[in-house]
């Protein structure tokens, strides 16, 4: 496994997000998963506990079987955990009513000697395994969201969702910022003190 850090200091949004080259189950199967590799392409990047637990799967389970939408909008999905590769690949192949989490639409990455993971400053070094982080990386390469749950509960895809598609919106449109709440559709502002007059008019 290789880290390429970026900018010392905090991680924090606005950076280059931390390239890294780790060990995958993709398919059944063994890859190597280069983070820069998906430049070009929106990165949803989140870390778990541990591999057999209990909130993991219901949320490694709901990323997958939304997968679609996520793929539709040029955005590929990254599980990590500090598991072995060979854990991932127990995982996947145990049912999800034996506590499994069955196939996966995107590729679990193993993060055994926890460069990943303390990389992106989400590992508690007390409990020796990550937070549930969760960031949202652009097509180049950088953090535009980022987010830290502690262990006892997951995180809502509806929301990471719905964060991606904005960040794709301002990011298309320069000229105008999404207000809270927001989705596909709603009305967006000018950020500007005249123009954005005509949004708070009309709300």
């Amino acid at each position: 496994m290789s880290i390429t850090y970026g900018t010392e200091g905090s991680l924090r949004v606005g950076q280059q997000a931390p390239d890294f080259t780790a060990t995958a189950v993709a398919d059944q199967e063994f890859k190597e998963i280069k983070l820069s590799n998906y430049r070009g392409k929106y990165v949803v990047l989140f870390f778990y506990p541990l591999d057999f637990t209990f909130v993991c799967p219901t949320e490694i389970t709901a990323f997958s079987d939304r997968y679609e939408e996520f793929s539709k909008i040029n955005t590929e999905i990254l599980g990590v955990s500090v598991d072995s590769e060979f854990s991932h690949l127990a995982w996947i192949q145990t049912d999800r009513k034996s506590g499994g989490v069955g196939d996966l639409n995107y590729p679990l990455v193993s993060d055994i000697k926890k460069e990943i993971s303390s990389a992106y400053n989400v590992l508690d070094p007390a409990a020796g395994i990550a937070l549930r982080g969760l960031f949202i990386i652009d097509k180049d390469g950088i953090i535009q969201h980022a987010t830290i749950n502690n262990l006892a509960f997951g995180r809502s895809v509806d929301e990471t969702l719905r964060t991606l598609q904005a960040i794709q919106y301002v990011q298309s449109h320069p000229d105008e910022v999404c207000p809270a709440g927001w989705q596909p559709g709603d009305k967006t502002m000018n950020p500007d003190p005249v123009k954005s007059k005509v949004y708070f008019s009309a709300v």
